[in-house]
């Protein structure tokens, strides 16, 4: 009924009902926070007017979209004029590789970036390869991660664009930005630095001046911010082509009557982020204490290498298919993924390119947390996690 909250009731472990829902998938997606939800309605219902209208209305809601601007720019140590609203991560990635490559291809046609980068990344290389680019594709170690003079082999006089992940969104490795800021000034190269940092964003604290990048992809909906909207950080002074053309919003870079209501969302969203560094020591703790649980548990090994950003866990569990595993858990209400939403089932390119064997790839899970989730969660997944090893088949990958 229309008004009514569902709840679901299960058994525990020890048969006692619950109530009970567990999201350790906020890699994929996180809840709407209060705030911005709040925002989002008030703005929906009182302050709709468009931006670009010269009334009163159109003025309040160029407020709104301006004290999200600052916001963002502020979380980001940059300037307002720096940061352009997009529908999200894939879109900014989007715009800046496609709008950097065409922009400098007169100065080079080599694009370096790696192996394990979100697909908005990879397939966007792909059809620039297409286009008559020269992609170099840096494969990662078993940790999944991309040591520093692999950037600094492959970036050339030529390289034009460079794109890395700051955090790889499967198992948390936190790649060497600056490192490959380093190659690009070695090489005397043309390049534009691109880092895609949906995954760090109100997480770890990003200075893209400090770091030398370019230009910088966040989204919304992995901060509990309202699904639909994102930003790209492009650097003062930075040229790249729009990919489509129209009423000249957003300095030309992304036209058409912007959606105010979920950017004043955003906004409320990076407000109310915690301090970055007191939340990570938090989920240091949480990390830290599943891993020493399910450590325990015979089978179970971790994908995520220990020095990885602690709000992924990635870990296989025991020869238990994957999907098993998540629809027994799901049945409990635990949610976690085998993967990258984006993925959709198939078997991770981010571990095979790590090395991992077949049957430790089939039955991968991550886990990721917010700073809603608690210890008691945690305690829960173990115990479940544990049944579920003990009464599930192994199945013949």
């Amino acid at each position: 009924m229309k008004g009514i909250k569902r709840i679901r009731l299960w058994q525990d472990i020890g048969g006692n009902s619950k109530l009970a829902e567990i999201y350790f998938d906020n890699s994929s997606t996180t809840r709407v926070c209060r705030e911005a939800a709040e925002k989002v309605m008030e703005v929906m219902t009182e302050e709709y007017g468009n931006p670009s209208s010269l009334h009163t209305k159109g003025f309040r809601a160029e407020q709104e979209m301006s004290a999200a601007r600052e916001s963002v720019a502020q979380a980001l140590g940059a300037e307002p004029g720096e940061i352009t609203f997009t529908s999200g991560g894939t879109e900014s990635n989007n715009i800046a590789l496609f709008g950097a490559a065409r922009a400098r291809r007169k100065r080079g046609r080599r694009i370096v970036t790696t192996a394990i980068e979100h697909p908005s990344v990879l397939n966007t290389v792909a059809r620039l390869e297409q286009e008559g680019f020269e992609v170099i594709r840096l494969q990662p170690d078993c940790a999944g991660k991309i040591a520093p003079e692999q950037f600094r082999e492959a970036v050339t006089p030529d390289t034009i664009l460079v794109s890395v992940m700051r955090v790889n969104n499967e198992v948390g490795s936190i790649q060497p930005v600056e490192a490959a800021a380093d190659a690009i000034e070695a090489a005397k190269a043309p390049a534009l630095l691109h880092v895609d940092a949906v995954q760090a964003f109100g997480k770890l604290r990003l200075r893209p001046r400090r770091m030398r990048a370019d230009l910088m992809s966040v989204s919304g909906h992995k901060i509990h911010a309202p699904k639909g909207v994102g930003a790209l950080y492009i650097r003062s002074g930075v040229h790249i082509e729009p990919l489509t053309y129209g009423g000249g919003q957003e300095r030309d870079m992304r036209p058409g009557t912007e959606s105010v209501p979920l950017i004043a969302g955003l906004g409320a969203a990076v407000r109310a982020l915690p301090e970055p560094e007191a939340e990570l020591a938090r989920m240091r703790e949480l990390n830290g204490f599943l891993r020493r649980e399910l450590s325990k548990i015979p089978g179970v090994c971790f994908n995520s290498p220990d020095d990885a950003l602690p709000y992924i866990l990635n870990l296989s569990a025991g020869g238990v298919r994957a999907e098993t595993m998540l629809h027994f858990l799901s049945e409990k209400g635990i949610y976690v993924s085998s993967g990258s939403a984006c993925s959709k089932g198939r078997e991770s390119y981010v571990l095979r390119a790590m090395g991992l064997p077949k049957d430790r790839i089939g039955s991968a899970l991550r886990l990721s947390f917010s700073r809603f989730n608690t210890k008691e969660e945690a305690e829960t997944f173990v115990r479940a996690l544990k049944n579920g090893l003990a009464s599930l088949v192994k199945r013949p990958f």
